[in-house]
C-alpha cells in the first residue's frame, strides 16, 4: 500500500504581527517624550546672602529634579523637586536657592535632571561650588565676617580648622555652642534669637582642640531704622527746620552700620546720631516734607505738611540788658531777624531769686523791652526770656540767656517787737532779727524808747545790730515817779538807706498773769501745733501767740507769731521744736493797750518715754501691807503726758505687773495681803510712747509685833473674861456643882453591934504591926517624917500559926523620925525593943475602931535585894488575911511574907519596885482624902491628912496617898491636893 507524508508550512498569525507592531510603536514613542538632560548648568554665588544661582538649559521641561551635596562628606543638603520657566529670549532656566550654612565653608555639588510627570531625564553633569576647605587653603577660617542681622534671627557660623589642627569648640561670646562637621576641617554651629549686640558687636571664636584660639567672626544684631513725629516750623519767616525723633536704638554703629536721613531728598549729615531728637534743615519753606531714614537692615519713611504762617517759633532774644531800682528793673534785648518787628510777639519772662523761681508774661508788637516789678531792695535776681507768635501761637521759642543784677538798698522794715514779764516784775523787750528780705540791706543798728504817756518821759538807747533783747526792770520805773500803770517801748532799726518804721508795744509795770486761765492739750500735726480760738471783740490789732519750753524758769527762750484780726486759727510751726519738750503756746489779744492773755495750751511734738524713773521711791510696812511712795518726776525729764504708773513686783528674772495707777498725780500704791518674806519692786512712769526704765526698791516684810501683842492680849482677855463668867456660873450653881461633880461620900456601915459609946483606942504593939525605926548610915537630915515602925511578938513560935482576931484594935506607933528616900529595911528581933524603947518618950497612940488588915496587902516586897545582913524578915500574919475574907481590910505592906506562912511564891502579887521615897510599906488608906485647906496640910506635918479619913469599903484606892510613888513626883501632889481643896472650900461655902 502505498505511505502519504503530512508537511506543514509557516503561516504568519495575525495577532503575533499586531504585538510586534505595538512595540516598535512603543518604542518609538518613548524616544520621542524623554526629557531633555540640563546642559550648560552654571553656579552663580552670593557670598553676603549666602545665595547660590543656578541656570541651565533644559529644553521645554518646566519641572526639574535638584540635588546639592557636600563634596567631601557626599551628604545630602538639599533635594527637591522644583518648577522653574525658562527665559523667552535666551532659554535658560534659573533659580536661587539660600544655603544655611555660609558658601565658604565646604565645597558644593550640584546635579539637575529634567522631569515630565514620572518620566526623568538623566542627571546633569556634576557642578562644583568650591569651600574654602580645600587642602590648598591651609590656614583657619571663620565665616561670615562681619555679618549684619537683625534681632531674632538665626546666623550659623563655621569653623575651617588649619591643616594639621584638631578642632576644640566654638563659642558664642562665652557660651560654647553645639557644632556639626561639615567637612574634614570645617564645623558649623548655629546661633538661634539673637539679642542686640553691643557697639562692638558679638564676638563668636573658634578654638584648636588644644585650647588654642584658631579665628574668629564678629556679628552685628540690630533693628532696622524706626523715626517719629516729624515737625517742621520756620524762625526766621523764610526757611524751614524740620525734627524728629530718632525713635529706638538700632544698635547699629559706626560709618557702614549706621542709620542715614534725607529731607526732601538732601542729605542731613547734620542729623545728630546721638540724641534723641534731629534736626535737618531747608533754605526755602516747602509746604510739604519727606523724611527716609536707611541702615543695612532696611529704611523707613515719614511726611509732614503746613503753611509757613501756622509754623513760626520765634528764635531766643539777644543781647539782654537791664536798668535796676530797689523795686523794679527795666528789661530790654533785640533780634536777630528784622521781621519781628511787626510781629504780635507774647513774652515770658522768668525771676529766679534765692532759688525762687516766677514767671511774668508781657506782649507787643515787636516787644523788645519790659518792667519787672515788685522786686526786693537788695536783692538778687536771675532774669531770663523767651517768646512765641501772639496769633495762631505754635510754640514757646528758645530762652535766651540769664541776666544777673542786684537791686538797690531801701530804708528796713519795721521790726516784729514783743515783750516777756517775769514775775519778779523784771522783763524783757524782744524783737526778731530782721531776715535780708526785711531788712533791705545791712542793718547798723537798733534804737530802743520807753516812754510813759502819763509823765510824757521817755528814754532813748542805741544798741548794736547784734543784739535783739532788752532787759527792763518794771519795778525800778513804776517807783521813779510814774503814776502810770504801763510803759510803750518802741524800737527802730537802722541801715544806710535811713531808718524802719518804729514798732510799738504796750508793756505792763506789774505782773498780770495772776489768774490764768485753763490750760488745754494740743497735738503736734502736720509740722505744727494747730489752735483755734473765738474771737475776741477787744483785739483790734490782731492776735500774739507765743510759745516756749514749758519746763523753763527764768530768760527762757520765746517765740511767738502775730496773727490778724479775722484769723482765729493757725498752725504754730517752728524749726526748733524739738521730741519731748513740752511746749507752752499762750494766745494774747493786741490792742492800744496791755496785751490781754486769752487761752493757754500745752502739747509736745513728739512724746518719749522719760528720761528718768520715778525719784525717792520708798517702801513702808503696814500690817501685812506694804505702802509704795515716791516722788514727782520733773518735767523735764518726763518728755511725754504722764498717763499714770505699772506697778511690778520683780521676781529678778522677771517683772509681774501688780497694777496700774491710771491717775498720774498719785504718789503712792499699797500692795495688800502679802505673806512674810522679802519683796522687791519696781516703780515705771509710763507715756503713750511707753514706760520708762523704772526705780526699784526692796523689802523684807516681818511679822507684825505689835498686831501680834494685841492678838494676845485680845486672847488673855477673852479667857480671863470665859473664866470670870464660868466663876460667876459656877458660884450662883455651886450647889447643883457640888452635887454633879463632888457629891457627899456616906459613912461605911459595918456589921455588928457598934452602938455603944467608943472609948478611947488602945493601941497596943501587934507582932504584925510593930513600927520600928530604921537607921540609915546615909541620911537626909532635911526631910522629916513619920515611921511605922511593926512591934514584933518576942515569942514568934506561939504566934506563928495562930489565926489574928480581926476585930482587935490594932496599935501602931507612930515616931517622928528623919528618914532618907530609900526603902526601910526591917531589923531582926534583937533589935526592936531598943529601937522602941528609945524612942518611947515620942511615941503617938492612935486607935482605930473595926480597922481590918486585907489579904490584898500580902506578897508586896520592898526592897526584893534584901537587907544588909542578907535575910528577909519574917512577919506573921492573920489567918483572916489568908482566908481572903470580905470587909475593910487596912493595907499592910511587910517585905516578904510567903515563906513563914508556907504560901505560894509570890509571883502573881508581884508588882514594881517602889521608887525612890516610897520605901517604906505600912497602912495606907483607900482614899485620896486631904484635909480642907493647905494650911492644916502644913500644920499635920505630911502625916495626918491620913489619920481619920473617910473610907469607903468597895474602895480600893489607898486612904493615905503615896508620897513617893512614881505616878506623882514631889510637889506635884501638894499643889493638885491644895487646889481641889480650895475648890471643895468654894462650893463647901454655902449656906446650908
Amino acid at each position: 500500500m502505498p505511505r502519504s507524508s503530512f508537511s506543514p508550512k509557516p503561516k504568519c498569525s495575525p495577532i503575533w504581527l499586531i504585538c510586534i507592531l505595538l512595540g516598535l510603536s512603543a518604542v518609538h514613542t518613548h524616544g520621542k517624550d524623554v526629557p531633555t538632560v540640563p546642559q550648560q548648568v552654571s553656579l552663580s554665588p552670593n557670598l553676603e546672602t549666602q545665595q547660590l544661582t543656578l541656570s541651565w538649559l533644559g529644553g521645554e521641561s518646566t519641572t526639574f529634579d535638584i540635588m546639592i551635596l557636600r563634596t567631601e562628606l557626599n551628604e545630602t543638603v538639599f533635594y527637591e523637586t522644583v518648577s522653574v520657566t525658562a527665559d523667552k529670549i535666551s532659554g535658560q532656566h534659573q533659580w536661587n536657592w539660600t544655603s544655611v550654612e555660609p558658601l565658604e565653608c565646604t565645597s558644593l555639588s550640584v546635579q539637575i535632571r529634567s522631569r515630565d510627570g514620572q518620566t526623568t531625564s538623566d542627571w546633569s553633569d556634576t557642578h562644583i561650588l568650591p569651600g574654602m576647605d580645600l587642602p590648598s587653603n591651609k590656614d583657619s577660617q571663620m565665616f561670615p565676617q562681619d555679618r549684619v542681622v537683625s534681632v531674632g534671627t538665626n546666623t550659623t557660623f563655621c569653623c575651617i580648622v588649619e591643616e594639621g589642627l584638631g578642632f576644640g569648640s566654638i563659642r558664642y561670646r562665652d557660651l560654647v555652642m553645639n557644632v556639626t562637621r561639615l567637612s574634614r576641617r570645617s564645623y558649623a554651629m548655629t546661633q538661634i534669637n539673637q539679642g542686640p549686640s553691643g557697639v562692638t558687636g558679638t564676638n563668636v571664636f573658634c578654638s584648636s582642640d588644644e585650647k588654642t584660639l584658631l579665628n574668629g567672626a564678629v556679628v552685628f544684631v540690630g533693628y532696622p531704622p524706626l523715626p517719629s513725629d516729624l515737625v517742621c516750623e520756620t524762625h526766621d519767616l523764610v526757611s524751614a527746620v524740620c525734627q524728629w525723633n530718632r525713635g529706638r536704638d538700632t544698635h547699629l554703629y559706626g560709618k557702614k552700620r549706621k542709620t542715614y536721613y534725607t529731607l526732601n531728598g538732601r542729605d542731613c549729615t547734620e542729623a545728630n546720631q546721638n540724641q534723641k531728637w534731629s534736626a535737618c534743615s531747608l533754605a526755602q519753606w516747602d509746604g510739604n516734607f519727606t523724611l527716609v531714614a536707611r541702615n543695612l537692615l532696611g529704611q523707613y519713611s515719614l511726611t509732614d505738611s503746613s503753611e509757613l504762617s501756622l509754623r513760626v517759633r520765634p528764635v531766643a532774644p539777644a543781647n539782654l540788658t537791664s536798668v535796676v531800682r530797689a523795686w523794679n528793673a527795666t528789661l530790654l534785648w533785640q533780634w536777630k531777624h528784622r521781621g519781628y518787628d511787626s510781629l504780635a510777639l507774647i513774652c515770658q519772662v522768668e525771676l529766679t531769686s534765692h532759688w525762687h523761681t516766677t514767671t511774668r508774661t508781657f506782649s507787643g508788637v515787636g516787644l523788645r523791652s519790659v518792667i519787672v516789678l515788685d522786686l526786693r531792695p537788695d536783692e538778687d535776681y536771675s532774669i531770663k526770656v523767651r517768646c512765641g507768635v501772639q496769633q495762631n501761637f505754635w510754640n514757646w521759642g528758645d530762652w535766651s540767656g540769664p541776666l544777673a543784677f542786684r537791686t538797690s538798698i531801701d530804708i528796713p522794715d519795721a521790726p516784729d517787737v514783743w515783750m516777756w514779764i517775769e514775775r519778779d516784775n523784771t522783763g524783757r523787750l524782744m524783737w526778731k532779727p530782721l531776715t535780708h528780705r526785711e531788712s533791705h540791706g545791712q542793718i547798723t543798728g537798733y534804737e530802743v524808747t520807753l516812754w510813759s504817756p502819763d509823765e510824757n518821759i521817755q528814754h532813748t538807747e542805741t544798741l548794736p545790730q547784734s543784739i535783739c533783747t532788752v532787759p527792763i526792770n518794771l519795778t525800778h520805773i513804776s517807783t521813779t515817779g510814774s503814776s502810770s500803770n504801763k510803759v510803750i517801748a518802741t524800737v527802730i532799726a537802722k541801715n544806710a538807706a535811713g531808718v524802719s518804721p518804729p514798732a510799738s508795744i504796750v508793756m505792763p509795770l506789774r505782773w498780770t498773769d495772776i489768774d490764768p486761765p485753763a490750760v488745754s492739750r494740743t497735738a503736734y500735726m502736720d509740722g505744727g501745733f494747730p489752735l483755734s480760738w473765738q474771737s475776741d471783740a477787744n483785739a483790734s490789732c490782731g492776735y500774739v501767740v507765743e510759745w516756749h519750753d514749758a519746763s523753763c524758769q527764768q530768760d527762757c527762750a520765746v517765740e511767738w507769731i502775730k496773727v490778724a484780726a479775722e484769723n482765729t486759727n493757725i498752725s504754730a510751726q517752728s524749726e526748733n521744736f524739738q521730741p519731748g519738750v513740752r511746749y507752752t503756746l499762750s494766745l494774747y489779744s493786741c490792742s492800744s493797750e496791755v496785751p490781754q492773755l486769752l487761752q493757754r495750751w500745752e502739747g509736745y511734738m513728739e512724746e518719749l518715754v522719760p528720761s528718768s524713773s520715778v525719784p525717792h521711791l520708798s517702801s513702808n510696812q503696814q500690817d501685812s501691807n506694804i505702802k509704795l511712795s515716791w516722788g514727782e518726776i520733773p518735767l523735764v525729764s518726763r518728755r511725754g503726758f504722764l498717763l499714770g504708773y505699772h506697778i511690778y513686783l520683780n521676781n529678778g528674772s522677771q517683772l509681774m505687773l501688780l497694777a496700774n495707777v491710771s491717775d498720774p498725780t498719785s504718789r503712792s500704791y499699797t500692795v495688800k495681803g502679802l505673806p512674810v518674806g522679802s519683796y522687791k519692786f519696781t516703780v515705771k512712769a509710763y507715756t503713750s510712747a511707753g514706760e520708762d526704765t523704772g526705780a526699784t526698791v526692796s523689802i523684807s516684810l516681818e511679822s507684825y509685833t505689835d498686831w501680834l501683842i494685841l492678838e494676845m492680849l485680845a486672847s488673855l482677855g477673852t479667857m480671863t473674861c470665859f473664866l470670870v463668867l464660868v466663876t460667876f456660873i459656877c458660884y450662883k450653881k455651886r450647889k447643883w456643882v457640888k452635887k454633879a461633880f463632888y457629891p457627899d461620900i456616906p459613912e461605911p456601915k459595918l456589921a455588928g453591934d457598934w452602938s455603944r459609946t467608943q472609948g478611947p483606942l488602945d493601941v497596943k504593939p501587934s507582932p504584925h504591926s510593930m513600927v520600928h525605926i530604921v537607921e540609915e548610915p546615909e541620911w537626909d537630915s532635911s526631910k522629916e517624917a513619920l515611921v511605922v515602925i511593926p512591934e514584933e511578938d518576942e515569942d514568934e513560935d506561939e504566934t506563928g500559926d495562930e489565926p489574928v482576931d480581926t476585930d482587935e484594935p490594932t496599935s501602931l506607933r507612930y515616931y517622928n523620925q528623919v528618914i532618907d528616900d530609900r526603902p526601910i529595911r526591917p531589923r531582926f528581933p534583937d533589935s526592936s525593943a531598943s529601937s522602941a524603947s528609945s524612942l518611947d518618950s515620942a511615941r503617938t497612940d492612935v486607935t482605930y475602931t473595926g480597922i481590918q488588915t486585907s489579904g490584898n496587902s500580902l506578897g508586896f516586897q520592898l526592897q526584893p535585894q534584901g537587907s544588909s545582913e542578907g535575910q528577909q524578915p519574917q512577919i506573921d500574919v492573920p489567918a483572916s488575911c489568908v482566908d481572903g475574907g470580905g470587909g475593910y481590910r487596912p493595907q499592910m505592906q511587910p517585905g516578904s511574907l510567903s515563906q513563914d506562912m508556907g504560901l505560894p511564891a509570890p509571883q502573881a502579887f508581884s508588882e514594881p519596885q517602889p521608887t525612890k521615897g516610897a520605901s517604906f510599906g505600912g497602912y495606907q488608906p483607900q482614899c485620896s482624902w486631904h484635909l480642907d485647906s493647905p494650911v492644916e496640910a502644913e500644920e499635920s506635918g505630911g502625916l495626918a491628912p491620913s489619920l481619920g479619913s473617910p473610907t469607903s469599903v468597895a474602895s480600893t484606892q489607898f486612904l493615905l496617898p503615896d508620897s513617893g510613888s512614881k505616878e506623882q513626883p514631889e510637889g506635884k501632889g501638894q499643889g493638885s491636893s491644895s487646889a481641889t481643896t480650895w475648890f471643895h472650900n468654894l462650893l463647901s461655902s454655902a449656906k446650908p
